[in-house]
């Protein structure tokens, strides 16, 4: 089986020693992604943003999803949320978890997980 390991070049991947994302058996699995802004929504569309780079550069897209998970340290800010996740999955929406915990900084209000199909 071939792995092919995509980095967004952030300087954590080398830091921490992760992949943006990584395909394998025919899946592309991109690791939890957080984004810079003010609001949530500024952090979601961000974080969905440079999900979006990374599958670009695997050759798949948020239309090939079939698994994210959201994780929240307030569930309450998951629901202003929602119109972005629908615009940017439109008619391909994938299986979906929501998590409320803590995140690796307080700054950070939403980090999001997703599997796609690899083409």
């Amino acid at each position: 089986m071939t792995i092919t390991r995509i980095s967004s070049g952030s300087p954590f991947e080398e830091k921490i020693g992760y992949s943006r994302a990584v395909v394998a058996g025919g899946f592309v699995h991109v690791a939890g992604t957080v984004g810079q802004g003010d609001t949530v929504e500024d952090q979601c569309r961000a974080a969905l943003a440079t999900i979006s780079q990374a599958l670009e550069k695997a050759g798949s897209s948020l239309a090939d999803a079939v698994r994210v998970t959201y994780y929240l340290p307030d569930r309450h800010e998951f629901e202003p949320c929602w119109p972005i996740l629908r615009e940017a999955f439109g008619d391909n929406p994938p299986a979906a978890t929501m998590v409320e915990c803590a995140l690796i900084d307080p700054k950070y209000r939403i980090e999001i997980e997703l599997t796609t199909l690899a083409r």
